[in-house]
């Protein structure tokens, strides 16, 4: 029986309504998707790096109080490091292929083993192997797997011009976390000595907080969605590390990384804490607000970085704000009293961040969307490996009173001839935007 025209028309009218509702839905519910893809991934930088610098006042000192020497206790740092560096390399390069969200997983697991064994037992060998093996972060900084990841996934959900603004804004929210971790693991440590908890035990109270993190962690990577795995289907035939097009131009940046991590591994956060309780005989709590305001300076350069970039482009934003917190870094040791040591470590802080975001969109942008996991694994991983070779040396700088002031120095001067190597090579390079 035919349906009367004008009953028709409204069937026709609702049958094509419902055809642009699938379709808006279609398009909407993936947007909305990988809205949640990245408050979820911010919401995991902001867990970690509260974890790392939640633990990295007090680390040294836990290890001094275990029963470790400066010498020894270089030593387990560098060698956390150099773990690090091996995990993150496996991991990240085979993230595309295996899974990213499994592989985020499993660096929160290998977070919370650290913890554990280090809540768990004084013994240095022990240590040592859950330092090699685990995920400990010694100077409040990004360690491990994640970042590479992370910022491979954000690439993937952000259009190109979205890019370095995103990052700015990933790298304040971390280094926000960092400041309230480092203050508060600083004064919980301080507090519980206050009323009567032995130093050995304050210390132990707050690796149980950063074994937590991991726990949270990892339940916050497993609601991620499929969007932030790789859309890349077909793969060439030669990879190495996971890259192709672009292996020349990430090896180039990897070894010009290695040496400013290098220098940077001099003044890890752990040993800078040290430093200032050696020299001036400050306490934990003091330590924890120090570095609070240190890293908020850093997380609000970092978000400045930004617009800097898109005047006058990446790489100069790079070298050009770098070169003066490396001079403020060599002025550190040379400063006669507290205030000035803290007042010059503050000033360097407010721009030493600037060259992060900007490094960090720089490797996304150059290299091929289905490189980009490997990419910023291989680049992390020589800043890993170039940063666990230095803490040792910088330990045995600070057991001998006449070189205490070495580590800023050395750190400086490296990281300066770093800037230089690096606008020489790729300032004719410019990324997409660009």
């Amino acid at each position: 029986m035919r349906v009367p025209s004008p009953i028709g028309a409204w069937l026709d009218v609702l049958k094509m309504d419902q055809t642009c509702l699938k379709g808006l839905r279609a398009v909407v519910n993936p947007l909305a998707r990988s809205q949640i893809d990245i408050a979820l991934l911010f919401a995991t930088r902001i867990m970690r790096l509260f974890a790392y610098g939640f633990l990295s006042v007090v680390l040294a000192l836990y290890l001094e109080q275990v029963g470790l020497s400066e010498q020894a206790i270089g030593v387990l740092l560098t060698l956390t490091l150099v773990g690090d560096a091996g995990i993150s390399l496996w991991i990240t390069t085979s993230a595309d292929r295996i899974g990213r969200r499994r592989m985020l997983v499993l660096g929160a697991a290998l977070m919370i083993l650290a913890g554990v064994v280090f809540i768990s037992t004084g013994n240095p060998l022990v240590l040592t192997i859950a330092a090699i093996l685990g995920v400990i972060s010694p100077s409040g900084n990004e360690i491990g797997p994640f970042l590479s990841i992370e910022q491979a996934a954000l690439s993937q959900l952000l259009p190109h011009q979205r890019r370095t603004q995103v990052f700015a804004w990933y790298n304040l929210v971390g280094s926000f976390a960092t400041a309230s971790g480092a203050l508060s693991g600083g004064w919980l440590a301080h507090t519980l000595q206050g009323s009567g908890v032995s130093p050995l035990e304050s210390y132990r109270v707050v690796l149980i907080g950063y074994a937590l993190g991991g726990v949270a962690l990892a339940c916050s990577f497993l609601c991620l969605s499929p969007s932030v795995e790789t859309t890349a289907h077909a793969s060439p035939a030669h990879r190495t590390l996971g890259l192709h097009r672009s292996r020349q131009v990430v090896m180039k940046l990897s070894a010009l990384f290695a040496l400013d991590a290098f220098a940077g591994g001099f003044v890890v956060q752990s040993l800078l804490a040290y430093w200032f309780h050696i020299t001036f005989g400050i306490d934990v709590g003091l330590l924890g607000s120090i570095f609070f305001g240190a890293n908020i300076l850093a997380g609000i350069s970092a978000l400045l970085a930004a617009r800097i970039a898109a005047r006058i482009g990446l790489i100069n934003t790079m070298v050009f704000t770098h070169i003066p917190s490396n001079v403020l870094l060599c002025l550190v040791p040379l400063m006669p009293t507290l205030p000035l040591a803290i007042g010059v470590l503050l000033l360097r802080f407010s721009i030493s961040q600037m060259d992060v975001p900007t490094r960090q969109s720089y490797t996304m942008a150059v290299v091929a969307p289905d490189e980009r996991s490997a990419a910023s694994g291989v680049t992390a991983i020589a800043r890993s490996v170039g940063a666990s070779l230095s803490p040792a040396l910088s330990g045995l700088f600070l057991a001998t009173p006449s070189l205490i002031g070495a580590p800023f120095l050395v750190a400086g001067g490296l990281k300066i001839v770093y800037d230089v190597l690096l606008y020489r090579s790729f300032r004719g390079l410019k990324s997409p935007e660009e």
